[in-house]
């Protein structure tokens, strides 16, 4: 059986949220660059307010915007990413409890996974 120290956890959790970070402020900054390359020359109108495409706000949007390569779903994306970032921190961090047998901290991460799962799926936080 793998030792698996708490120094080596703290390790795969620096990386998770490294990468993490990286990928998704990579993704942004790509889909940034593309979205000024369409629309860098357009005029900004402050007197009408536009919002928020409807095609990046429901996950099959963003696919398909990212497949005709619109910019504002490519930096939907970085941004979904950003925010899963922490999230699957807390992922990590449960099944390196699991493998240390620290069974009370197994316990409160379910929580807080819980409670993340299901403010996401409410729509209603804290």
């Amino acid at each position: 059986m793998i030792k698996f120290k708490d120094k080596d956890m703290q390790l795969l959790l620096a990386q998770v949220l490294r990468a993490g970070t990286i990928i998704s402020i990579s993704i942004v900054f790509i889909g940034g660059i593309f979205y000024l390359v369409r629309h860098g020359h357009s005029i900004a109108n402050y007197k009408v307010f536009n919002g928020i495409p409807d095609f990046v706000q429901h996950p099959s949007g963003i696919i398909y915007g990212i497949l005709n390569i619109k910019g504002q779903a490519i930096i939907q994306l970085g941004i979904v990413l950003l925010i899963a970032t922490p999230i699957m921190r807390v992922v990590f961090s449960t099944i390196g409890f699991v493998l240390e047998k620290d069974y009370m901290y197994v316990a409160i991460s379910l929580v807080v996974l819980s409670i993340i799962f299901f403010s996401m799926m409410t729509g209603r936080a804290g």
